[in-house]
């Protein structure tokens, strides 16, 4: 497997020694995976966290995360101003996406077609606000597959022509900043990755 965090950490080499600071669309799933993933990447990139989940359901949960992470953007001490974007949200699209794949087990085929819903969405709105790059918080999570996260980014890069941002925000203790980040603001932590059939199919 590639170390997409060693591919993003050439990227912050080559963007720092040209003196710039490129923009990212940040997809986030959530204000914990959200927290170290803008420590981190607000000291190279002016970021704008899109929440785009139209798998979150039911919808007063959804409110609930998108409050936690708007929250969070403006408690979090990081480099440089971070702003908010929130996607539409429209459960319809993600229960149309996944339709015949509702008994699958998380991290399987399921996961892969809310990824892509998720992720080419936000490679479109990056496209359309002109941003260098896109990317996600998902990959700090260690419930889901970098790898194919990444592959699913690439693709989305490809068919829209803006460059994806590689990662695996776990590494070098990232997931356990997360952690600690979360219990200094307080921060809601979910206990399902937000799709319905993940927490009916799990208990």
């Amino acid at each position: 497997m590639e170390n997409y965090q060693k591919e993003l950490e050439k990227i912050i080499v080559e963007a720092k020694r040209a003196g710039k600071r490129p923009t990212l669309l940040l997809h986030g799933c959530c204000a914990p995976c959200s927290s170290h993933s803008l420590e981190y990447l607000s000291q190279y990139f002016d970021i704008t966290l899109f929440f785009y989940n139209p798998n979150i359901t039911p919808r007063e949960e959804y409110i609930l995360r998108r409050d936690e992470a708007m929250r969070l953007t403006k408690e979090l001490e990081v480099s440089f101003p971070v702003s908010f974007l929130e996607g539409e949200y429209d459960d319809r699209l993600f229960f149309e996406a996944v339709k015949g794949l509702e008994r699958c087990k998380e991290g399987g085929e399921r996961c892969k077609k809310c990824f892509e819903l998720r992720l080419f969405e936000t490679a479109r709105m990056a496209k359309q606000m002109g941003f260098d790059y896109f990317s996600t918080t998902l990959t700090i999570s260690p419930l889901k597959n970098a790898e194919l996260l990444n592959n699913t980014g690439k693709t989305a890069s490809d068919e829209t022509g803006v460059a994806w941002l590689p990662s695996d925000l776990k590494k070098k203790n990232g997931y356990l900043r997360s952690i600690e980040l979360s219990k200094k603001h307080n921060l809601y932590r979910q206990n399902y990755c937000g799709c319905i059939f993940s927490k009916t199919n799990n208990q």
